[in-house]
């Protein structure tokens, strides 16, 4: 976690949440009164969140005392306190909905990703993200996949070539679209391939694709296309895998199984803040 970035995200969702000015908290509690409230999980899960909750407080007043019940990557129960947040009244309902919205959804990819890696258990396969991200939360999204227990894809466009099918059909072929790109890049960077069809593979497999992706493929077909590859390249399925199928994928001996559903469409994680004590630091 880049906690630099993390601190310019959450200014800037502060600033589009309380604008100028928190008429609600501001109108009713003068700004020296103090109080405290605690984060509760109201359904079972994995907990991730701790650094936006530590750093979130702390952006809005450096009196703001955070203290954290449960560990970053924990498995959670329907009541169990979270965090215990004290500090002014007002910078405390100010803060509390960004946080929370944030915290929520994190808390449910990791719960989402614990639920994928335990369908892969007994084999080699990992679980890895896609670039099917809320735009704005990769860095927290992928964070959020890793302390569930999954992998990371690549981060963007500039971290790894992937060679899609629009890729392929634009250049005309696997074998062109891998030279080209080879002889544009350094040794750091690897190849994958996207392949729809054995001639695809073998194409790939003859242009030494650094990583070959099965898209769309069936665990049966991904499994006899998997002795065709050399050990030197790494495979990954992709494409209508679902939490049911994953084990029979994973029993195919593919490398990786990149999941869009552990980012773009999981549920907000259920957690209730309730206030606890009113003058807190006063006492």
């Amino acid at each position: 976690m880049n906690l630099f970035k993390l601190q310019h995200m959450l200014k800037e969702f502060f600033i589009e949440d309380i604008g100028d000015n928190d008429l609600s908290s501001t109108t009713i509690f003068p700004a020296d009164e103090a109080g405290q409230f605690s984060f509760y999980a109201k359904e079972d899960g994995i907990f991730c969140g701790t650094p936006i909750i530590e750093t979130g407080f702390a952006l809005l007043h450096p009196s703001i005392r955070v203290t954290m019940h449960v560990a970053e990557g924990a498995r959670i129960a329907y009541g169990d306190k979270l965090a215990t947040i004290a500090g002014p009244i007002q910078l405390l309902l100010s803060g509390e909905r960004v946080v929370l919205n944030l915290v929520q959804r994190l808390c449910a990819i990791a719960t989402m990703t614990h639920a994928a890696t335990s369908q892969t258990a007994g084999t080699t396969t990992k679980i890895c993200d896609t670039r099917k991200t809320t735009p704005g939360l990769r860095m927290l999204e992928k964070y959020a996949v890793r302390i569930g227990g999954g992998y990371n894809h690549r981060s963007g466009l500039y971290d790894c070539i992937m060679l899609k099918d629009n890729h392929i059909a634009f250049c005309g072929s696997i074998t062109e679209a891998v030279t080209r790109a080879r002889q544009a890049i350094g040794h750091t960077v690897k190849i994958e391939v996207e392949i729809e069809t054995r001639a695809q593979l073998q194409e790939a497999i003859e242009a030494h694709a650094d990583i070959i992706m099965f898209d769309n493929q069936t665990p049966e077909t991904i499994r006899e296309w998997q002795q065709l590859v050399p050990e030197t390249i790494v495979t990954e399925a992709s494409g209508g895998i679902t939490l049911d199928t994953i084990a029979s994928y994973a029993q195919s001996g593919v490398h990786y199984i990149s999941l869009g559903f552990l980012t773009h469409s999981v549920k907000a994680f259920d957690i209730s803040a309730l206030v606890e004590l009113k003058g807190a630091l006063n006492a």
